[in-house]
């Protein structure tokens, strides 16, 4: 067993799939829950609960890494980090959900990749190869393609509001948490996760606060409490693991990439659990996410 969980921690390829797959079905639970359960409350929740479940494992390492966490060296960069990857970017991507439809987010996430590129070359003067920039507008033009079913008259119609522009910072935080992660102090993986998780907690707390007692306040049902579940373990604990371990063993620039895969997840399910058909655009789109993903993780030209 342990052999096997070695092989998977080096295995960024699967590692960051997998981690874009928790969080493809976290962008559809927000969205579908959005009536029941407020944005602040669902980013607090899933961090508080989180932390919770982490700091057992984590406190043992934490403790030993503390001089490192508290060094003034390292602790504004430790909690940029949290600010962006953990309570910015989840809270932000929530309340986005309340106010714009499912295709504005995705096609607002879609450009992740692009802007983590774009910042790794204006702040770490990363090149940019000729597979590299082709597999983007490759893998970026198969998402389009995905998300407008095909219609690009559909891309003309969409309206724009407060919700996309909530996600479009949400977006541009996670980029720039995405490119100073190779800047983070050598740690053991729980205490960073751990430490992150529970300054991003805690930076969530006024706003949630606030949302609680001004705006409305979490009913805890069955289904909340379902959803909750979820968030705290798959997208938060799960996904972090997977997609920090994949940009330390690859780099932010072909990492970022195997976020174009959410489209592609988002239409499996839709076909398996909602039932609805695979059309052209679906297979002609996907194949274009692959290849430009292929084409991005060659490390020639």
């Amino acid at each position: 067993m342990k052999k096997i969980f070695q092989r998977l921690y080096n295995a960024p390829y699967l590692l960051l799939t997998a981690a874009v797959f928790f969080w493809s079905v976290n962008s559809i639970v927000g969205r579908f829950m959005r009536l029941d359960v407020p944005p602040v409350a669902l980013s607090f929740w899933r961090w508080a609960g989180a932390s919770l479940v982490i700091i057992y494992f984590a406190w043992p390492k934490m403790k030993a890494d503390w001089p490192v966490l508290r060094s003034p060296r390292h602790l504004p960069l430790l909690l940029m980090l949290a600010l962006t990857g953990v309570a910015m970017f989840n809270t932000l991507l929530y309340s986005g959900l309340h106010f714009t439809i499912a295709i504005n987010a995705f096609l607002i996430q879609s450009l992740m990749p692009v802007l983590i590129m774009l910042f790794s070359f204006l702040v770490f003067r990363d090149k940019i190869t000729i597979f590299q920039g082709f597999g983007v507008a490759l893998s970026l033009a198969g998402v389009i393609l995905v998300i407008a079913r095909g219609d690009f008259a559909v891309l003309k119609a969409l309206d724009f509001n407060r919700g996309d522009i909530l996600i479009l910072i949400a977006v541009v935080g996670y980029a720039i948490y995405s490119i100073f992660l190779r800047r983070r102090p050598e740690l053991h993986p729980l205490s960073f996760i751990g430490f992150t998780f529970i300054s991003g907690t805690i930076m969530i707390l006024p706003l949630y606060l606030w949302e609680h007692f001004t705006v409305k306040s979490l009913n805890l049902t069955g289904p909340t409490l379902l959803t909750i579940a979820y968030v705290v373990i798959f997208p938060s604990i799960v996904s972090y693991f997977c997609y920090n371990r994949g940009v330390e063993l690859i780099g932010a620039n072909r990492a970022g990439l195997f976020i174009h895969l959410a489209p592609v997840f988002g239409t499996i399910m839709a076909i398996l659990f909602l039932g609805e058909t695979f059309f052209w655009f679906h297979g002609i789109g996907i194949v274009m996410i692959i290849s430009g993903i292929i084409l991005t993780l060659q490390k020639r030209f």
